[in-house]
């Protein structure tokens, strides 16, 4: 299974969070799933921590790509399609990050490992 990790799950599997369910653990954990993190996802950890609003010591945010690819995922590049995508989603959500990680599943055929419920409103496969 080739799966999308929400940034929340991202950060959560990182720290071992007690919120990650059991079907999420297992799904990432497995070695035969490939697993992707958004550029997205560093730009919105990125601007939450300068914005105060999620601590995270600034070596970690600088490392992340190479945090990533120490937990065996490997990081998603945002491409013009991606981008189209999530400009043209027929729907009233607004947050940019989450329009772009749909569009990226969507597009790249990925599911979506998300506790977001906000994901529904988008033609996408998701897991938690």
């Amino acid at each position: 299974m080739n799966l999308l990790l929400d940034t929340h799950v991202f950060l959560w599997w990182l720290e071992n969070h007690p919120r990650l369910s059991a079907r999420a653990v297992s799904a990432i954990a497995h070695p035969d799933n490939d697993i992707y993190v958004s550029a997205a996802s560093i730009w919105e950890i990125g601007i939450k921590h300068r914005l105060g609003k999620l601590p995270l010591p600034t070596a970690d945010l600088a490392d992340l790509p190479g945090i990533i690819m120490d937990e065996g995922m490997e990081p998603l590049s945002i491409s013009p399609a991606h981008a189209v995508k999530a400009a043209a989603w027929e729907t009233r959500h607004r947050d940019p990050f989450d329009r772009m990680l749909a569009a990226q599943a969507q597009l790249d055929r990925l599911t979506l490992v998300s506790a977001d419920n906000v994901f529904k409103l988008f033609d996408i496969k998701c897991l938690w």
